[in-house]
């Protein structure tokens, strides 16, 4: 064989060796590429009509949900919050931001808050944390299948309040009167209270309405409020009201007033606390959320309805108030505060 041919055929053999051999290692790093490719975040958009410093809980509990479903935060989960700090006003602004971000999903707490987000969009996802009732506000037709780009946690709000007021006849029997607190710019508590009025009738409870739609009208109210012959106060549930929930405390304990609220309500020093326990509402959020962004429609998404209640009784506001608490309430009440 000619000794340059040989040569030729000899240089063919290693560079076709050394091109076979570095295939794996191709591979290897074209692998490594892709995993090293960042993973998508996805944007979570969170509407809420009070301050952030008074929902500290709840998304401190969203979070906590998603972490322990493997987001987090920066990595594969961010977060966009808008507060309205009780100026239910803003929320149509704040909805259109969102919007206009692309969040991928937005969650709301209360009816205003939802409501702004669908009358922002009808595609992004909306979650709502927690409603009162998103059938009457008009928000879905139906709680099994919610016909649209909304889903969540209802708790049927006027059964909760008209509960409150039972509560409040039972353990204290003599009274009449009762003021009801109510944020009148929140149009979900203006038809919860149609339904508590009629509960009233049945106890013989005549309620006396005092309006209050942001933090500076508080003491106006109970000014007012110190004006009428009034037994008791109950406090409707309302992102606003909730917030600012120690000062009806406060006024109700320097009136010696019995009261009643969410069960923040008897822990700032109120009476008597029925509700949800609202952390667990949006520790539930973060499985919708978690659903809806591994390819679920909320439209297929069932809304929850809450069916956990506690009962919070204030047993050193009794005390200051010289009430007896009733066996038949001490019974069923989660805790006692001493």
């Amino acid at each position: 064989m000619n000794k340059n041919k040989y040569l030729r055929i000899s240089t063919m053999r290693r560079e076709l060796l050394v091109a076979g051999a570095s295939l794996p290692a191709l591979a290897w790093a074209g692998a490594v590429r892709a995993q090293a490719k960042p993973a998508k975040i996805a944007r979570i958009g969170i509407l809420h009509s009070a301050s952030e410093s008074g929902t500290e809980m709840q998304v401190k509990s969203l979070r906590e949900g998603l972490r322990d479903l493997g987001y987090v935060e920066g990595k594969n989960i961010a977060f966009e919050f808008r507060w309205a700090d009780g100026n239910y006003e803003r929320l149509n602004e704040f909805a259109a931001e969102l919007v206009r971000l692309k969040v991928d999903i937005i969650v709301t707490a209360g009816t205003p808050s939802a409501r702004a987000a669908k009358q922002a969009s009808t595609t992004i996802p909306i979650v709502m944390a927690v409603i009162g009732d998103a059938v009457a506000a008009g928000l879905v037709t139906s709680l099994a299948r919610p016909d649209g780009n909304i889903t969540g946690s209802s708790i049927f709000s006027s059964e909760i309040h008209i509960k409150r007021l039972e509560l409040l006849k039972e353990t204290v029997p003599r009274i009449s009167r009762v003021a009801v607190l109510i944020n009148r710019g929140n149009p979900a508590l203006v038809t919860n209270l149609k339904e508590v009025e009629s509960a009233a009738k049945l106890l013989k409870l005549a309620l006396q309405q005092f309006d209050v739609r942001g933090p500076g009208e508080f003491d106006s109210a109970f000014l007012e409020m110190n004006k009428q012959r009034i037994d008791a106060v109950l406090v409707l549930d309302d992102p606003m009201l909730n917030v600012n929930i120690k000062s009806s405390a406060d006024f109700a304990a320097k009136r010696r007033l019995p009261s009643a609220g969410n069960t923040a309500l008897a822990e700032a020093g109120g009476l008597i606390g029925y509700g949800i326990i609202r952390g667990e509402s949006w520790r539930r959020a973060a499985t919708y959320i978690d659903k809806i962004l591994k390819g679920a429609k909320p439209a297929d998404l069932p809304i929850e309805r809450a069916t956990t209640f506690d009962l919070v009784i204030n047993g050193r506001t009794a005390k200051a108030l010289g009430i007896t608490i009733p066996q038949s309430v001490l019974v069923r009440a989660a805790r006692v505060i001493e």
